[in-house]
């Protein structure tokens, strides 16, 4: 850790303690040290040395959330991958960096199908949160993206690799419109501010194994040391465990576990950005900011079903920027039997991660296995991220059993509805009718979900949310929420963004009550 941090004493009443340096935590910590307030992030990994990183798949679960989680329910998901991660930076040090904006519909789509639930502002709202996370951390992307000729991106896209072009054919052939997508990534040298040089990205493809040159923009070289650098102090190795709370039960002081020891800040405020479970969990485990009752409810995912084919050329997907060419024209698909939509985006893999998805999601054992592994610098998939539904009961509840640190683990059950279940057979069959138009052999789907969203929806009415608009508690009134555990409803798109923008949101809020 910067041996020049601030570092505050146990006994000293911070403006602030934030728990979790990811998406939610790190542009909220960051925001408040730069206006002066006394901040301490409490972390629950370690901090990493970038340089340590490799493209070694086995190597780089030491950046995964590797404490157990149960699983129940009709699609249950699958937990210890990177659907969530430990260490200063959050899930943003493996992330796969892929950075589309929600889609306007995508607020209010209760309004627009009466399905779902309605966020309690629009996207005009957000998006200056939004254009500035963009300018702040580097994004990449093409000169004119057909679905909004508005926007405009920092730096030009990456080279495609095989999977990218291959899609790219594909859509021209059915007649998709397609661009590169929006990559969280600097395709040029960059002077980051409060970091130093970041490098141009060298296409390696190990995104998900952590950025050696600092080229993915992640939390941890953005945010965070702009948050140290105007006095914010970052704590890694510590668990949060509960709370102190005066006689008006305003939150006091965070208790936390630290090298075995339990320690405790004092704080005249609280946000939690652990995330959908672990932020809930720790809710459920104190009994705090539940009088709604809907804490760990309306957990949801995104619909992440992908399609892989063969081909005669080789497509090498362990090259190059994994998931480059999108398309959003199915963000509302005609004629489709569904609320919402989905978009999609070509599909590079490691070959660890695509065999393990393959074993996972196919019944093919032995040699019709082993045959299809051999194709494996021949294969390239599409993958889709659709919206899923708030369900009451989709949620986070506590077992009976316990984790190291005496809490109870989280058990998360889920699954699917009808609206799930047809917005898969609809992107199936597109994906799998792309892939055709290019000759594709040996087309398999491998059904999965991706992403942890809500269990502590905002909203207007305290009766029917956890936090208002502003991710403020509506129970404790110094105790905050920004992750993306508060998102009414999931859209399609990967979160990380709009994560960060919000974050943003809720750090202007809170400076004027601080």
């Amino acid at each position: 850790m910067n041996e020049t941090m601030t570092r505050f004493s146990a006994n000293k009443v911070v403006d602030t303690v934030i728990v979790g340096t990811g998406a939610g935590g790190a542009p909220l910590m960051a925001e408040l040290a730069r206006q002066g307030r006394t901040v301490v992030a409490l972390e629950a990994g370690p901090k990493f040395d970038a340089n340590r990183y490799t493209p070694d798949e086995m190597g780089a679960q030491e950046l995964y959330w590797r404490h157990e989680r149960l699983s129940g329910g009709t699609t249950p998901q699958a937990f210890g991958g990177n659907n969530s991660g430990t260490g200063v930076g959050g899930s943003l040090l493996h992330y796969g960096a892929f950075l589309p904006r929600m889609d306007p519909r995508d607020f209010q789509l209760k309004t627009e199908t009466g399905e779902g639930e309605d966020w309690p502002f629009g996207y005009d709202e957000l998006l200056p949160y939004i254009e500035r996370v963009e300018d702040f951390i580097g994004v990449s992307g093409p000169a004119s993206y057909p679905w909004d000729a508005q926007r405009r991106y920092a730096y030009p896209p990456p080279a495609a690799n095989g999977a990218a072009l291959k899609m790219r054919d594909a859509c021209d052939q059915v007649g998709l419109r397609h661009a590169d997508g929006p990559v969280a990534l600097v395709t040029q040298e960059r002077d980051q501010p409060y970091y130093g040089r970041r490098d141009a990205c060298q296409n390696c493809g190990a995104c998900h194994q952590g950025c050696r040159n600092s080229s993915k923009s992640g939390a941890d070289n953005t945010w965070l040391p702009m948050a140290v650098a105007h006095g914010g102090e970052i704590r890694p190795g510590c668990m949060v465990t509960g709370f102190e709370r005066d006689t008006q039960g305003r939150i006091t002081a965070v208790i936390y576990q630290r090298a075995g020891r339990e320690e405790r800040q004092k704080c005249r405020s609280v946000v939690l950005s652990a995330g959908a479970v672990e932020t809930a969990r720790l809710l459920l485990h104190t009994g705090l900011a539940n009088s709604s009752g809907l804490v760990g409810r309306n957990y949801m995912t995104h619909i992440s079903t992908q399609v892989w084919g063969v081909f005669d050329d080789e497509m090498r997907p362990n090259k190059g920027y994994p998931s480059l060419t999108i398309t959003e024209d199915m963000i509302r698909p005609k004629g489709a039997d569904f609320a919402g939509g989905y978009l999609l985006q070509s599909l590079g893999m490691m070959p660890v991660t695509w065999t393990a998805g393959l074993a996972r999601g196919s019944n093919r054992r032995g040699e019709s296995l082993a045959r299809t592994l051999a194709h494996y610098n021949h294969s390239a998939g599409i993958g889709m991220h659709g919206e899923t539904l708030p369900r009451d009961e989709n949620r986070v509840t506590l077992s009976e059993e316990r984790d190291g640190f005496g809490l109870p683990k989280p058990r998360i059950d889920y699954s699917y509805g009808p609206n799930e279940e047809a917005m898969h057979r609809h992107a199936t069959d597109v994906m799998t009718a792309l892939w055709r138009s290019v000759d594709a052999k040996d087309i398999r789907v491998f059904s999965r979900a991706a992403h942890m969203i809500g269990t502590c929806r905002m909203g207007k009415d305290s009766a029917k949310a956890v936090v208002t608009p502003y991710g403020q508690s509506f129970d404790i009134d110094n105790l905050w929420i920004s992750d993306h555990s508060i998102f009414p409803s999931a859209g399609a798109a990967n979160p990380a963004l709009t994560i960060m923008a919000l974050s943003l949101r809720t750090a202007e809020a809170m400076m004027k009550v601080l």
